[in-house]
């Protein structure tokens, strides 16, 4: 009796499990395909900044949306990942390391 309510339980967990990571993965929002709507539901992105999103699609990565879409900054970016924005497929990317001669204090 014992190890079938363990077993019972196992499964709800797993299953529970299962499910989360498939919500998670519903929850990201795609900056080259999303409608409107989708773009406006994720928290920090209002009217005027998805207007300019959508005039400057597509775009082929973080940097490139950065580097085109006035008055969104990196902070930004990295919460909007957070929150569930991706760009062609991929998340916020990690801080790049710190080049070498930077570390040492040197300049060009």
């Amino acid at each position: 009796m014992q190890r079938r309510a363990c077993l019972s339980r196992l499964a709800c967990l797993a299953l529970s499990l299962a499910a989360s990571s498939a919500l998670r993965a519903q929850a990201h929002v795609e900056v080259n395909t999303a409608s409107r709507a989708q773009l406006e539901s994720l928290p920090g992105l209002g009217p005027a900044l998805v207007q300019r999103l959508l005039d400057g699609r597509p775009f082929s990565d973080w940097a490139d949306l950065l580097r085109r879409v006035r008055g969104l900054r990196a902070a930004s970016a990295k919460r909007l990942s957070d929150a569930g924005l991706r760009v062609a497929g991929r998340a916020w990317p990690e801080a790049p390391a710190a080049p070498a001669s930077a570390a040492r204090g040197e300049t060009g």
